[in-house]
Order: structure tokens, then sequence, then C-alpha cells
């Protein structure tokens, strides 16, 4: 007999608020599949407000909930199965997120979990990435956020360590970075893949993904340090307008995406990474794994 469910999943991050909504087919005798069937993207930058001022705006906050009723509907429309919406870095660092969350839940009809860096990390490493790597090989998965950056180390198919620091790329647009975090951020990393020999890079995120677009690359074939090295300096030697105009960049994307690269290439340098995988996972993708598991559990 064949199955057919929709999952969906709600991403509050610190630049943008996504929806995916998943279809999940489970054929007898046959691997599970899980279809992608509709992602919307609304950029609200809620880091802007918190890494600054440390409070969601009025603004914002009606941006939230039009959003948030927009995508219940579409839910609705869909007629998903089971949802879960997760909030990061901004929600989590605002002293208002746990009021908004909560004006959300009476207005939307949405419950917001907002979850801490190790659980967003977990997430992540909870997606198809096993089925992207080789066992025999050592990688460092590097998901870049607005607010934070997770680091996790695979070794042989299983996680060898993980942690998140607040490298955000709002948060470096907004100087509301020291230089303890990236100095911490770089200890962390040389120490957890000292002990292996080569290192590949695997990478997530928004920018990445659309520096992989730019490059013309064939899915599965990497971005070389020398490729994001350059890449890096064109941006650099383009103003915000020409970024919009010459590289077809969102108005939200041409900002962060220089940020989002210097930390790709920082995390290359100190796990002495020659290469990065662009596999387009996210948190979005982990929170369907996650709701699919717990249907099963």
């Amino acid at each position: 007999m064949l199955s057919i469910k929709k999952y969906a999943a709600i991403d509050i991050g610190s630049n943008a608020v996504r929806l995916l909504i998943s279809t999940i087919t489970e054929p007898d005798h046959k691997p599970v599949t899980f279809k992608k069937t509709s992602l919307v993207r609304v950029p609200i930058r809620l880091g802007q407000d918190v890494f600054t001022k440390s409070y969601i705006s009025d603004e914002n906050t009606e941006r939230m909930i039009d959003t948030m009723k927009a995508f219940s509907l579409l839910m609705k429309s869909h007629r998903i199965e089971a949802y879960r919406a997760c909030a990061t870095s901004a929600m989590r660092d605002a002293k208002n997120g746990v009021a908004i969350a909560d004006k959300i839940a009476k207005e939307c009809k949405i419950d917001i979990d907002i979850i801490d860096g190790s659980d967003e990390a977990a997430m992540i490493a909870a997606t198809d990435l096993h089925t992207l790597v080789d066992n025999n090989k050592t990688y460092l998965y590097v998901d870049v956020g607005g607010g934070s950056t997770e680091f996790t180390l695979f070794s042989e198919g299983k996680t060898i360590a993980s942690k998140s620091f607040k490298l955000g790329t709002v948060r470096i647009l907004n100087h509301t970075i020291s230089e303890e975090e990236w100095l911490d951020a770089e200890k962390w990393i040389k120490a957890v893949t000292k002990p292996y020999s080569r290192i590949e890079m695997v990478g997530s995120g928004g920018n990445i993904n659309n520096i992989f677009k730019s490059s013309n690359k064939k899915m599965g074939k990497p971005l070389s340090y020398f490729y994001l090295s350059s890449y890096y300096q064109l941006l650099n030697s383009l103003t915000y307008e020409e970024r919009i105009s010459e590289l077809s960049l969102n108005e939200d994307r041409a900002d962060v995406i220089i940020p989002a690269t210097k930390i790709y290439l920082s995390a290359m340098k100190w796990s002495r990474s020659k290469s990065v995988h662009v596999p387009k996972i996210g948190l979005v993708d982990g929170i369907i794994k996650s709701l699919y598991q717990n249907s099963k559990s």
C-alpha cells in the first residue's frame, strides 16, 4: 500500500522566515521519498532589531504575524498532517521573543519552539546528510545563518563534535560580534579537526546555495577554496547596488553574502579543507525529518 503524507516546517531565522511543505511517499518495499512541494521565504530580518536593540520592533512583530497567518492558510490549503515551527538566534536573544511567540500562538494558531544552538545543529545533522557523504571520509558541516553558525564534525558516518557560535551574518553586518567569538570558533575547529589528516567541508544556508548556483557546477561537484576566495574578492569589489544589478542578488542577500562567504572561507582555512560540498539542505529539511521520525516512534 502506498502511503502519502504532507508535513510542514517553519524556520524563523535572523535574516528570513521560511515555510517548507514536503510530501512524504512510502511505497511498499521501497525507500521513503521526501519531495519539496512548496518553499516560501519572507526576508523579515529580525536580527537587525535584536542584535542592535535586544527587542523585535512593533513593525517586524506585525510582519511576523501577517507572515504566520499566510503560512497557516497555506498549510491548511495543502492539508498538511503535522507541522513544526522553530525559531533560532534572533527570537532566542530577543527580550520579547517569548511574548511574540505567545501572541502568534493566539492570533495565528501556530506554536513556535524557540530552540537553542545545539538543538539547531542536531536537527540539521538529522537531515539526509548521511546519504550525501562518504562514510570513509571526515567532514566539517557548516550551517551559516543570520544570528549563528553551527559547526558539526562527522567522521566515518558518526557525529564527533558539534557546536554553535554567534557568528551570524546579520550580527557581523551590525558589528555586534567580538573578536573573541572569532577566536573561539577558530580554536574549536582547529582542535576538533587536528586528529584528521584530510577534511572536506559541507556548507548549507541560503548564501552558499546562491554561490553554488552562480558557479554553474553540476550538483554533487564541490566548490574549491580558490573559487570561493575569488568570488569573495569579486563581491568586495562591487557596491551593494552593483551586487544586485550585476550578480542578480536579492536586496536582502546582497549584503549578508559577504560575511557569510568570510565565515565559510575561515572555516575552510581553519580545518585545512580544500573544497566545500553544497547539498542544499538546512533546518527546514531537518524539521521535516524529525516530524517523520516522531510519527514512526
